[in-house]
């Protein structure tokens, strides 16, 4: 029975990924999971297993940095969110990648090929480690998913899907068209991690997607309000952001 290990410091990921992997072959044990680089290491190391899952950007060390230290040890396949990187990667020898969130369909080809890979070596990766760290290293990476409550339920949100972010002060509201959701974490942090030419901050408690602003008003008090497109919500903004919809 062929084994691999998943490493994803997002665990609806790696839950989302284990699912996935167990409809598409069934065969394949998962005998571990990882939060991050060095766990993933020290788990092919116990485990030996015939695969390893790699998210391509974790915490401490990255999957990257991973696949740099168990080349030749196992199979490796990248996790990631970013098209460019997965293309790159498979281009240039990787047995192959993931996008997330792990589609069943395009899943199942993966699996196709990592089975004629059980008889081979792991292939040898420094060039292509190299490449794409040094890729890597020159754009920013931005949140492409968001993990948030509505209620005891745990969902998975694209980040464009999401209208705004609106904190108070234990919980962020995440709205998107259809539903609202909860997070824990306030909008001082979301800024540093999602893309700002996507989503702007018009308040320290807000941002809002700018694909999302129908326009801006002003009220009988003078203040600015911006108009979310397709929904009756109007977002109070601030003086220091008033500058963003000068042109408008």
């Amino acid at each position: 029975m062929p084994t691999a290990i998943i490493a994803d410091d997002e665990r609806l990921m790696r839950d989302q990924l284990l699912l996935r992997l167990q409809q598409a072959w069934p065969e394949l044990e998962i005998v571990a999971q990882a939060k991050n680089g060095q766990e993933a290491i020290d788990l092919v190391v116990t485990h030996q297993p015939d695969f390893a899952f790699l998210d391509i950007r974790m915490p401490g060390k990255t999957g990257l940095e991973a696949a740099q230290a168990i080349a030749g040890k196992t199979h490796v396949v990248f996790i990631t969110a970013y098209d460019q990187y997965a293309v790159e990667a498979f281009e240039h020898g990787a047995i192959d990648y993931v996008l997330k969130p792990a589609d069943l369909e395009r899943l199942s080809l993966t699996v196709e090929r990592l089975k004629k890979r059980l008889t081979q070596a792991p292939d040898d990766m420094s060039t292509l480690i190299a490449r794409l760290s040094k890729q890597i290293g020159q754009k920013p990476s931005y949140l492409q998913w968001i993990q948030a409550s509505i209620g005891a339920e745990l969902r998975l949100f694209p980040v464009e899907d999401i209208l705004f972010f609106q904190s108070d002060e234990k919980y962020t509201r995440v709205q998107t068209n259809t539903v609202e959701a909860l997070i824990r974490k306030p909008v001082r942090e979301l800024v540093e991690e999602l893309d700002p030419a996507l989503f702007w901050q018009i308040h320290r408690s807000t941002l809002v997607n700018a694909k999302a602003i129908e326009g801006v008003v002003r009220d009988m008090r003078g203040r600015h309000l911006v108009q979310i497109r397709g929904s009756g919500e109007k977002l109070e903004v601030s003086r220091s952001y008033v500058h963003l919809f000068k042109q408008m």
